[in-house]
């Protein structure tokens, strides 16, 4: 008789709390999308902003850069201090931050305007970012709603970094540029209000039991010089970058000494005890890396070698998030449950390198159709396969207690990885193409030779992904 009287009370709660969880991923989601398509949307506009702001080439690049820095630098720092202050208020001061910036970005008239308000949402991005991956663990415990819960998040993610490249090409080409950062505007106040409603309020351990400020300085001053590194080693000798580089390792040996002996450290350097954690962050290192690389390279070669325009060139990678999105929330979670995420993430670099491979073959007088296309659905399935399985074998080896703190390694190894892809074969693609015109090679064959030299690399860095998951990453029994 009792458990006919629970079971219709238990029953209503449950379905209440399934549904405030699954719509607290739906916000979580939304406020990842923005910081994802900001991070792309940029690129295909760089010519308009250029030209209406009076940027020189290098003073250019600074309008990613001012966003990669404080971004890929305060990761590490803003996911401990969520595990502190509670992740929510993290969060939800970081849409704050990053939408009011956005809006900086779109009035901006003048070159040092638009820089400092790039920064400042590079900064509203990093609290934002660094927390969420450990808010999704901690809503779903469950280790098959949360294979489906990371698949939704990564899809999302994967989706978002290619439609920001449509995207930039059609607001800046129907709009003008300004409008690729005020659309931000509306999307963040409402993340804004559904934050305060759907999420529920955590509370963090307090700052007094892990605030380690001056290894939060070494830290945060070691990843931003490594990024500012990375960015622009294109645009500096190679005394000065190697210079900058053994500063940076300088700064993060100190950090390692300072937190080996710190009361509270900022860092558990247990955290790298965790085979299951470090050896997922380094494999995604040399993964994001491919992949940057390949969008970026990728993006040049249909608008230089092939002749698009923005607008198309965005078009033609359309079916990058269309795959991603289908299998991640399709197919995704129930692979990783059926085979194990070891096996599903080894498949998905396996057709990551096969991807870039077939790339490396792109002519000068190649197609979209049949040089670009399947290359870049099998890149796409490759990554649909691989980031969910890799990012929960990655949160499978933090602790409750670290989860802020691993979530924002997880996502600063994301923005290493990606400034170093991106600047290492753009950098290749320029030296090699610039070599062969110095020797009387056409143009347009000397260009597309030197995305070949690219793709080529890129292709040997993902076979090193590959080989690394392998051996590090594997399944333990007995």
């Amino acid at each position: 008789m009792t458990a006919i009287v629970e079971s219709p009370t238990r029953t209503p709660h449950r379905t209440q709390r399934t549904y405030s969880r699954w719509a607290a991923l739906v916000v979580l989601c939304a406020g990842t999308l923005m910081t994802i398509l900001d991070g792309n949307i940029v690129t295909v506009a760089m010519p308009a902003i250029q030209s209406d702001l009076g940027f020189s080439g290098p003073g250019l690049a600074w309008v990613v850069n001012a966003y990669l820095i404080p971004f890929g630098g305060l990761l590490l720092l803003v996911g401990r201090l969520g595990d502190l202050v509670g992740r929510k208020r993290m969060f939800t001061a970081g849409l704050a931050v990053f939408t009011a910036a956005s809006v900086l970005c779109g009035v901006a008239t003048e070159q040092g305007v638009l820089i400092a308000a790039r920064a400042l949402q590079g900064v509203g991005g990093a609290m934002t970012s660094a927390v969420v991956l450990g808010m999704l663990v901690a809503l779903f415990p469950e280790p098959r709603e949360q294979a489906r819960a990371i698949a939704v998040f990564s899809a999302v993610g994967a989706a978002g970094g290619a439609l920001g490249t449509f995207l930039g090409g059609a607001l800046t080409e129907a709009l003008n540029w300004h409008w690729i950062f005020l659309i931000n505007l509306p999307i963040g106040i409402v993340a804004l209000l559904a934050t305060v409603r759907v999420l529920e309020p955590d509370r963090g351990a307090g700052l007094g039991r892990g605030a380690d400020y001056p290894g939060a300085a070494l830290v945060t001053g070691a990843l931003m010089l490594t990024v500012y590194v990375i960015v622009g080693a294109g645009d500096r000798d190679l005394t000065a970058t190697l210079l900058l580089a053994v500063l940076s390792l300088a700064l993060f040996v100190a950090f390692t000494v300072r937190q080996a002996r710190a009361t509270r450290p900022l860092l558990r350097l247990r955290l790298f005890g965790s085979r299951l954690l470090s050896g997922a962050n380094a494999v995604q290192i040399l993964m994001i890396a491919t992949m940057y690389g390949f969008q970026f390279i990728g993006a040049l070669y249909v608008q230089r070698v092939l002749g698009y325009g923005e607008l198309l060139t965005g078009a033609a990678f359309l079916p990058a998030p269309i795959v991603i999105g289908v299998l991640m929330l399709g197919l995704s979670a129930r692979t990783v449950g059926r085979f194990g995420a070891y096996r599903v993430l080894l498949a998905g670099l396996v057709l990551i390198v096969a991807g870039m491979a077939l790339l490396s073959r792109a002519p000068v007088d190649g197609s979209y159709v049949t040089d670009v296309l399947p290359p870049l659905l099998l890149l796409a399935t490759g990554f649909a396969a691989a980031m969910p399985a890799l990012t929960g074998l990655a949160m499978s080896g933090a602790r409750e207690e670290d989860a802020g703190l691993a979530s924002g390694l997880f996502n600063t190894t994301q923005v290493v990885g990606g400034s170093l892809g991106l600047a290492a074969l753009s950098v290749l693609a320029a030296n090699h193409t610039d070599g062969l015109l110095g020797r009387g090679t056409e143009l347009l064959a000397a260009t597309a030779e030197g995305y070949q030299l690219a793709f080529r690399v890129a292709t040997g860095i993902a076979a090193g992904a590959l080989v690394l998951a392998a051996v590090v990453l594997r399944e333990r029994r007995g």
